[in-house]
């Protein structure tokens, strides 16, 4: 336990006297914000776009399971699979309106 303590008072003295060395001028900021502004719009759209496509495989593959154990309900089946891959879609959509009015 007194490790511990020590590990995380001489941790919290390293990051204090590194705040000094950290500061930039605002042309450097700008700079840097807006570069890491398009790195975290591409990996959050990528995310979104990537976990959508899992999550409309998965739709597909359960409907057709359903429709597959149960014919008779295939209809409806269908109809509530293509409402939720609007929805999907719909999501993924949204996520590249914010990215573009992040950027």
């Amino acid at each position: 336990m007194n490790k511990l303590k020590y590990f995380a008072y001489s941790t919290l003295a390293l990051a204090l006297m590194a705040l000094p060395a950290m500061a930039q001028g605002a042309a450097d900021n700008d700079s840097t914000v807006s570069s890491y502004k398009a790195i975290a719009a591409g990996i959050g759209f990528g995310l979104a776009a990537g976990l959508a496509g899992i999550g409309q495989g998965l739709v597909g593959s359960k409907a057709a399971e359903g429709a597959a154990r149960n014919p008779g309900a295939a209809g409806s089946v269908q109809t509530i699979m293509i409402i939720a891959l609007a929805l999907i879609e719909s999501l993924v959509l949204f996520a590249l309106v914010i990215v573009f009015a992040k950027l």
